[in-house]
């Protein structure tokens, strides 16, 4: 999977969505703000969760740092490891150091492929396009 799929959120947190699954975590701009973690507080799996809500907070040296959902759903995992070593999101923020993942009720992106195929109105549009020369 390329880093492209990867989408920052919030400024400081990345999100990427793999088959409605959304993983979320720190991203290295987020990393900047602080030294170092003293504790992770996050959701608890199969919890529902609220699009743009706070689900978890990062307790670091400066300050508190919350964890937002981009989504509305189910939290399916989340990463106990992080949650026991902290530091672990400063070394692999990306890879290990993942937060949250959460099953969304709707996919991210805007195209409604395979929601509402049975009652589309768009058939008929296209007798519409006659090419009159």
């Amino acid at each position: 999977m390329g880093s492209d799929d990867v989408r920052n959120y919030m400024g400081y947190l990345w999100i990427q969505q793999v088959d409605g699954v959304v993983t979320i975590g720190v991203n290295e701009d987020g990393l900047e703000d602080f030294e170092s973690i003293s504790s992770i507080e996050l959701p608890t799996e199969q919890e529902k969760v609220e699009a743009e809500a706070v689900i978890g907070t990062i307790e670091t040296d400066d300050g508190p740092m919350d964890i937002y959902s981009p989504v509305s759903g189910t939290v399916i995992e989340i990463n106990s490891q992080v949650v026991e070593d902290p530091s672990i999101i400063m070394e692999d923020p990306y890879e290990e150091g993942w937060l949250v993942r959460i099953e969304a009720d709707e996919e991210l992106d805007e195209d409604e492929d395979d929601e509402d195929d049975d009652d589309d109105d768009d058939e008929d549009d296209e007798d519409y396009e006659d090419d009159e020369d």
